[in-house]
């Protein structure tokens, strides 16, 4: 069966955000070749947030970044081309900029995708404790190190971009052990996955896309110190009240406006509330709106243009 490829050549600063436009038009597979991912590898075989390949042998893109949406026959039109040229060209209104960006298309096979984006992604050692690695590869941890095992498929989260690490970082500082979370957009299930290796107790997982939520349920189980995860399709907290420790959410600042007075209803007092995807020009406006909220801002994590916000709800007992 021939799909179609659509590759929007833009900056490393709207990677994400392209993602999600090219998934809302109908993608069934992204692929991201991004040279700031290839900026951020670190030689060293098993040295701490070291790789265990030579970053000097793998082939990368010099500049910029190329992100390819694979389009089954019945989601691809010529007119599609137009429309995702002009909605990333819009993104510019919301203070990202995707530089003199280029859109193309092409015929392709599905079985030529189906692994293709395998060759891009190696372990890596995210932060002192994690380490993230594809399923088709064997590695052995090393000292405190836990090890998340991945097949990201369709869904993003593979643990290179900027925003995840920054709320892997997040997590690692946040989590004491046996809170109760909840992961909103949870994509490829890693941050849940994550929460768990590093001692949460009753996770649940929500994600707008049902393709994302299959998805992390396969990744579920190829860690099987993350059982017990639950995985629903649900928009942002939308119909949810209950009362949680902990809330996360990687997912772009314009939809993490809208989540900031459903986190903070359903959080309970001391509860903390961890965001990333924050681009810099967006940071003020997410940082104000919580604290507008009521939140208390704990700790803010930045990595190149990119922020994350560690942030709490007061105790009843707090000024």
């Amino acid at each position: 069966m021939q799909w179609t490829a659509i590759v929007v050549e833009t900056t490393s600063e709207v990677v994400e955000a392209v993602s999600y436009l090219l998934t809302e038009a109908g993608a069934n597979g992204i692929q991201v070749e991004d040279a700031a991912d290839y900026a951020q590898l670190k030689p060293g075989k098993y040295g701490p947030y070291g790789e265990i390949v030579d970053p000097e042998s793998l082939k990368h893109r010099q500049s910029g970044a190329a992100i390819t949406g694979y389009f089954p026959p019945n989601q691809f039109g010529p007119e599609l081309i137009d429309e995702i040229k002009t909605r990333v060209a819009k993104l510019n209104e919301f203070g990202l900029n995707p530089g003199s960006f280029k859109v193309t298309f092409a015929p392709v096979d599905e079985t030529d995708w189906a692994t293709e984006w395998q060759k891009y992604y190696h372990p890596v050692r995210v932060t002192h404790e994690l380490t993230i690695v594809p399923q088709w590869e064997t590695y052995q941890a090393h000292d405190s190190e836990k090890i998340i095992f991945m097949d990201p498929g369709m869904a993003f989260g593979t643990g290179t971009h900027p925003t995840t690490q920054l709320m892997l970082q997040a997590l690692e500082i946040s989590l004491r052990g046996g809170e109760r979370m909840i992961d909103v957009g949870t994509g490829s299930g890693i941050l849940s996955i994550a929460a768990k290796l590093l001692g949460a107790g009753d996770v649940r997982a929500y994600d707008i896309d049902q393709i994302a939520v299959d998805s992390a349920r396969r990744n579920i189980e190829l860690n099987p110190q993350a059982q017990g995860i639950t995985f629903g399709v649900n928009s942002l907290l939308d119909g949810i009240h209950t009362q949680v420790d902990l809330i996360v959410a990687n997912i772009l600042a314009e939809i993490i406006v809208p989540l900031v007075p459903q986190a903070f209803e359903n959080l309970t007092p001391g509860g903390k509330f961890l965001t990333s995807g924050i681009i810099s020009d967006k940071f003020e406006l997410c940082r104000d709106t919580m604290i507008k909220q009521g939140f208390k801002i704990d700790q803010t994590l930045r990595m190149k243009d990119w922020y994350g916000i560690i942030a709490h709800k007061p105790a009843e007992d707090e000024d």
